[in-house]
């Protein structure tokens, strides 16, 4: 309502019940619009077109195939396009033995992209009767049983917690014990935090407890003079006690150093 009061005009404010029912009802038209929105959107969503049509897998594939995966991991997916749970979507590829990252990707407007890496195998975990086996990250892995014995892999043991610390040991003193013309085949942490080394000779090597470098020290020393040392009897070692600060215990194979009865160990300073 407008009054004159002389020449400027005046504009009446609306009650204030008039007011409330206006904003009232904008309220109300805003709310169906979204209703209306969000039904006609969760309608499309719904749409065929958006079903999940086709799974493309990329990566350097050694142990899988990408028809075996998609037939093992497409009963597990639910949803389509727009609701897949992708990180429920990459735990399912990643149950795939052998698989050890999985990235999924959508591509509009019905298919995935899924890029795999496989475990590398760096070892056996455990012994070679069982079905771990640790990766090049210092990651233990199952596999099936028929996978493994196709693998010739050294064998590594300890506690699974230290499993990276067991490979990085093993990764600096498998050079030295190759100058033996032999090879590291058993690296064991014990559960009271010793090492020990068995060789491809057969030959055992306590080395005692100790980080990587400080047992790289010991297995330096060692192999630094025990081919003088067997090498002066003719004979191959049988075992290797590096537990000494200021040497170590050698015995030679056939070699008896005491008199019956006595350790038959040779210690070499």
């Amino acid at each position: 309502m407008r009054r004159t009061n002389g020449k400027t005009p005046v504009v009446a404010a609306l009650p204030a019940d008039v007011r409330i029912m206006n904003a009232a009802a904008l309220a109300m038209a805003a709310m169906f619009v979204v209703m209306a929105l969000s039904a006609a959107l969760f309608w499309g969503l719904q749409q065929p077109l958006f079903a999940l049509r086709a799974i493309r897998v990329e990566g350097e594939l050694t142990h899988n195939n990408a028809v075996t995966l998609r037939a093992n991991v497409a009963p597990k997916l639910t949803g389509n396009f727009f609701t897949l749970n992708l990180a429920n979507a990459r735990a399912a590829f990643e149950s795939v033995p052998w698989v050890r990252e999985a990235e999924v990707r959508r591509e509009f407007p019905n298919r995935l992209k899924v890029l795999l890496k496989e475990h590398e195998p760096a070892a056996y975990w455990g012994s070679e009767d069982e079905t771990r086996l640790l990766n090049l990250q210092g990651q233990i892995f199952e596999v099936n049983q028929g996978d493994v014995e196709a693998e010739d892999l050294p064998v590594l043991s300890g506690p699974a917690s230290q499993a990276a610390l067991v490979l990085q040991a093993y990764r600096v003193l498998a050079p030295l014990f190759s100058q033996l013309d032999t090879s590291l085949s058993k690296l064991e942490l014990t559960g009271r935090g010793s090492w020990r080394a068995r060789l491809e000779s057969g030959a055992v090597v306590e080395m005692g407890p100790g980080t990587p470098d400080e047992i790289q020290v010991r297995a330096q020393r060692f192999v630094a003079t025990v081919a003088q040392t067997s090498s002066k009897f003719g004979r191959n070692f049988e075992s290797a006690d590096l537990r000494y600060s200021n040497g170590y215990a050698l015995r030679l194979r056939g070699v008896t150093t005491v008199a019956p009865g006595e350790k038959t160990d040779r210690k070499t300073r």
